[in-house]
């Protein structure tokens, strides 16, 4: 009998900690809460405690997936984790959560690193274990804490990144309805500086004690090699450039635009997002948007917008979504969910 991957679950969990616009605009005086509400879209954003990372927000976002949902833990076959803010250079932060989880050992677990196009990646990684007979029932963890990496002086970045998790639950079906289709993937790591935290690895290793010299740009925004650094304009170009061609791919004479009926793009920013929806002439109210309470989280915001599309009722059975993750590395990704 045929194996089907469909998507049954998703829950999510943002830090308590708030970094809202008014307190921006109080240290970066020249940037008034209207000025960066206008560049941005973002009202606020969560951001970690000192002792939080990315794995605790995961564990509480499975947890409320668990409470919620009729799948046991028992249940589990493998945990895949996305994450561009591991709790340890190994082992794997995935082999943590599954015993955190209490997932049953015959679980596996494994890490990958993708960022904002990662959630499209590991819908794929699920689906081809589930669809190849590995396995019945994945949970998918995307977790990023880019907060780790900002420096507070750089406005460039900080009024843009959020923390957050997102748990979702994929499983078998013997039915070809609700499921995972069209996945389409590209990377170009020409870019891979453009979008980077430069010192910290093993290219360029942190010695015990160092610490790296501070620059500013042009704009006033200061940083180290060791915090996240962000060519903007490039990777607007990039955006512009690659994801009209990813969209494009996913659609032919069987599935055209008008059969979809909402588009999930990574929630990289409100100027970003509608130079897109401009560029690809799609309508607004099929275009979901959901990062105002809670910034761009990476590799979590296309569950978040999902979850929150959901929770509005905008996203009904039977519906046809167009997927869509770009960003960090260069990396890139689509698939359509029929839920």
């Amino acid at each position: 009998m045929a194996r089907y991957a469909r998507i049954s679950e998703i829950e999510y969990e943002l830090p308590d900690r708030v970094l809202d616009n008014e307190m921006l605009a109080r240290e970066f005086p020249e940037w008034d809460v209207d000025k960066i509400f206008q560049k941005t879209g973002i009202n606020e954003r969560r951001i970690v405690a000192d002792d939080e990372t990315a794995s605790d927000l995961a564990f509480r976002a499975c947890e409320k997936l668990f409470a919620h949902s009729t799948t046991s833990r028992d249940d589990i076959d493998c945990l895949i984790y996305c994450t561009q803010s591991p709790d340890y250079m190994l082992p794997a932060t995935a082999c943590i959560l599954q015993h955190r989880l209490g997932l049953p050992q015959h679980c596996a677990a494994f890490d990958f690193n993708q960022g904002c196009s990662g959630f499209i990646y590991g819908l794929g990684l699920a689906k081809g274990f589930i669809e190849s007979g590995q396995c019945r029932n994945v949970l998918l963890i995307t977790a990023d804490t880019y907060s780790r990496y900002i420096n507070p002086k750089d406005k460039s970045v900080r009024t843009l990144f959020g923390d957050g998790a997102a748990a979702t639950l994929i499983q078998a079906s013997d039915q070809a309805q609700p499921s995972l289709e069209r996945f389409r993937y590209g990377s170009d790591g020409a870019g891979a500086s453009n979008l980077i935290v430069p010192m910290g690895g093993a290219r360029r290793p942190l010695v015990a004690g160092q610490v790296p010299d501070e620059y500013g740009d042009d704009s006033g925004n200061v940083r180290s090699d060791a915090n996240l650094y962000m060519n903007g304009s490039a990777i607007f170009e990039f955006s512009m450039t690659q994801v009209p061609k990813l969209f494009a791919s996913l659609f032919d004479e069987h599935f055209t635009v008008e059969h979809s009926d909402l588009f999930a793009f990574h929630q990289a920013n409100q100027f970003m997002l509608d130079a897109l929806r401009r560029r690809l002439k799609l309508p607004a109210e099929k275009f979901i948007t959901e990062f105002r309470h809670c910034g761009n989280t990476v590799s979590s915001s296309i569950p978040v917008a999902l979850k929150e599309a959901l929770n509005k009722g905008q996203i009904q059975r039977g519906h046809a979504i167009t997927a869509v993750g770009f960003g960090v590395g260069y990396s890139w990704g689509g698939c359509v969910i029929r839920w």
